[in-house]
């Protein structure tokens, strides 16, 4: 199996998949992706107006690294290595990359 193809097939859809919910709901807010498969970093962002104040915000940031899924930011209600889990991603291939390099030994994820 091409790990690093499918880790990015399984980011790409749970990313599209979180867009799409996120933009169920009628708002002046829009939640895009973006997709740079050079350097394997992917993104959920959330940009445009509520009323005068200009919102731009990411809402997941994750990327691939070392034959592992990185997650470097994640607000989303769940968490989205939940959905990577339900994915059959191992333990062992998840990066909670958010949390300080010396914190990552007490999570049951991988340390890097």
């Amino acid at each position: 199996m091409d790990k690093p193809g499918h880790y990015r097939n399984l980011i790409r859809k749970t990313l599209i998949e979180h867009c799409q919910l996120a933009n169920k709901s009628s708002s002046t807010v829009e939640t895009i992706t973006v997709f740079d498969e050079q350097s394997d970093n992917y993104l959920l962002i959330q940009m445009g107006w509520k009323l005068d104040k200009r919102i731009k915000n990411t809402t997941l940031h994750v990327r691939l690294l070392n034959h592992k899924i990185w997650i470097e930011e994640d607000w989303t209600e769940q968490g989205v290595v939940t959905d990577f889990i339900d994915l059959g991603v191992p333990d062992s291939d998840l990066v909670l990359a958010f949390h300080p390099p010396h914190l990552r030994q007490y999570t049951d994820f991988a340390i890097a």
